[in-house]
């Protein structure tokens, strides 16, 4: 009878991205500007992209594996040529993070058709052909990528007494949009998830934290009383990014404290 060499096991391993190039949009601020920070943490090369340069430039500045593009993804074609700036910059892209969105809060009857029409494309097209430009690099390389949706617990549920029709229409396109590329591409080794997270401290929520009578309401609707801290939707970020979660693709994880599940 021999004794069996038992080799070491370091489950942590398989969270870091070395050698690997991230793309994380709407990182000038807010959750993005953290998707691109833990990102990097974990050893990938980040390429933050937004409107304000300037912001991402604090980014870029402070380390060599930060490379700053802007671009208006209000311009759908703007995609595909973001993605091509990022293979040219970095010579290749295994990560996408399409978390860059806008907002329309007020009542569905004012709301105007250019302006639902103008959320869907920078929500829901943009990533589109952000997805569709790395995922065509992808297979052309024979990379086997993760792109992560960045969508929203007001893509799975409907609120009223937060009004915003354009917003939660294309969150809940994002979410089968997610469901959708996936399936096409997990053949190929591309995998597709999607975060919805739920109340987080951004610039699109700030006069809901901003304000007590958001807060208490927040506190009343969230089983755990409270709203997320960004550092919260590290672990997720992380796991989707990474080889630990290879088998997985077409899923949503929601980290909303609850609000989906009452």
């Amino acid at each position: 009878m021999t004794n069996a060499t038992i080799q070491p096991v370091d489950p942590l391993s398989q969270f870091r991205l070395d050698g690997r190039v991230a793309l994380v949009t709407g990182a000038s601020s807010g959750l993005g500007r953290r998707f691109a920070q833990v990102l990097h943490a974990a050893g990938a090369e980040v390429v933050v992209t937004a409107r304000r340069l300037e912001r991402l430039h604090e980014l870029s500045e402070s380390d060599a594996r930060f490379h700053a593009i802007t671009s208006d993804l209000s311009d759908a074609h703007q995609g595909k040529l973001l993605v091509e700036r990022v293979v040219e910059m970095c010579a290749r892209v295994d990560i996408v993070v399409n978390n860059a969105g806008i907002s329309d809060v007020g009542p569905a009857v004012d709301e105007s058709v250019e302006l639902f029409q103008r959320v869907l494309t920078f929500n829901l097209v943009a990533p589109f052909t952000i997805a569709s430009a790395a995922a065509g690099w992808m297979l052309r390389e024979d990379v086997r990528g993760s792109i992560i949706n960045i969508a929203s617990s007001l893509g799975l549920v409907g609120v009223g007494s937060i009004p915003e029709a354009g917003y939660a229409a294309s969150k809940g396109g994002l979410v089968n949009l997610t469901r959708e590329l996936a399936a096409q591409w997990a053949s190929d080794g591309i995998r597709v998830n999607a975060i919805a997270p739920g109340f987080f401290p951004t610039d699109l929520t700030a006069e809901m934290f901003e304000d007590d009578r958001g807060r208490e309401w927040l506190r009343r609707r969230t089983p755990m009383k409270r709203g997320g801290e960004p550092h919260e939707l590290d672990g997720a970020l992380l796991f989707l990014a990474s080889d630990a979660s290879s088998y997985m693709t077409g899923q949503v994880v929601v980290v909303d404290g609850g609000w989906t599940a009452v």
